[in-house]
């Protein structure tokens, strides 16, 4: 029987999940995801090694990272290499990804989990929050996206998942800046798929929606009652997990997948479709000014 996941308690996997796991799935992939030492990132890194995937893992904090690895190869028995690079800036990411290469000879996927988000009214966010939000979120995406052509995909296939939300199917209060950057992800998951199909390369956007035990939910979930009510209104009435995020990725990374490319994979229980666009909440931040 599968052990339960890394980081969490027990019951944020649900215990059907736990003989899910097939050791040859991702037989001998390698994967590259950015954001990959916490939260979301780390939960699908752990899900693929777990599949058979060995794994780099890579953010700005190379501490970070360096301890997720150790964890996930003495959980799981596959390789992980954590790397150190800022998605904003090629030349780092070029090293990291020459320095993968050295390590396993390939890459055969890329995992865009990488982000930046707080909550903010458009009439109090500073020009530089905008930018520093599309940098990481979009240009981010496109620099990671590129450089993996380059080195790697254009000439063996490859596959992208990039990990976005549905903020910009609605309006989202508080969300222009993460809303219009992870929208402008999906449009290029499309143009990329587009373009790069020819060369087997497959890219597809992963939507998820409020997930338990993680960063994003405990900045952007808003007060308790706020966030009991919102749960409620969504058709499952209840949060998502990591766990199940990461078997949305695994599902559109692996052969599973293999005739599925410039789609979008919304896994939020329905939330979008229901969830309460709170206006009141603009009061709270009346007076709030981005700080970044």
């Amino acid at each position: 029987m599968a052990q339960p996941p890394l980081d969490v308690p027990e019951d944020d996997c649900l215990p059907e999940y736990r003989h899910l796991f097939s050791p040859d799935l991702l037989q001998d992939k390698v994967a590259f995801i950015t954001g990959g030492g916490s939260g979301i990132g780390f939960r699908i890194a752990e899900i693929f090694m777990r599949h058979g995937c060995h794994m780099v893992i890579a953010s700005r904090s190379l501490p970070r990272v360096s301890m997720a690895a150790r964890k996930l190869t003495a959980a799981t028995g596959r390789r992980c290499l954590p790397l150190s690079l800022d998605v904003r800036a090629p030349p780092t990411i070029m090293a990291a990804v020459d320095q993968a290469l050295k390590e396993f000879g390939k890459i055969d996927i890329l995992i865009n989990c990488a982000a930046g988000n707080f909550l903010c009214p458009a009439s109090a966010l500073s020009f530089n929050a905008f930018k520093t939000v599309m940098d990481i979120d979009t240009l981010g995406t496109f620099n990671m996206s590129r450089m993996l052509y380059e080195k790697c995909f254009r000439d063996h296939g490859g596959v992208i998942v990039n990990i976005t939300a549905t903020l910009g199917a609605r309006g989202q209060v508080l969300q222009v800046h993460a809303g219009s950057a992870k929208a402008a992800v999906d449009a290029m998951t499309r143009h990329l798929a587009v373009e790069w199909g020819p060369q087997n390369i497959r890219v597809n956007s992963l939507a998820p929606g409020p997930i338990s035990g993680t960063e994003g939910f405990r900045r952007l979930g808003g007060p308790q009652a706020s966030r009991s009510g919102k749960v409620l209104a969504s058709p499952l009435q209840r949060l998502g997990n990591k766990t199940e995020i990461a078997h949305s990725a695994l599902y559109l990374a692996s052969p599973l997948a293999s005739y599925v490319t410039g789609a979008l994979l919304v896994v939020d229980g329905g939330a979008w479709l229901t969830f309460p666009n709170d206006i009141k909440l603009l009061a709270d931040f009346a007076s709030f000014s981005a700080k970044l």
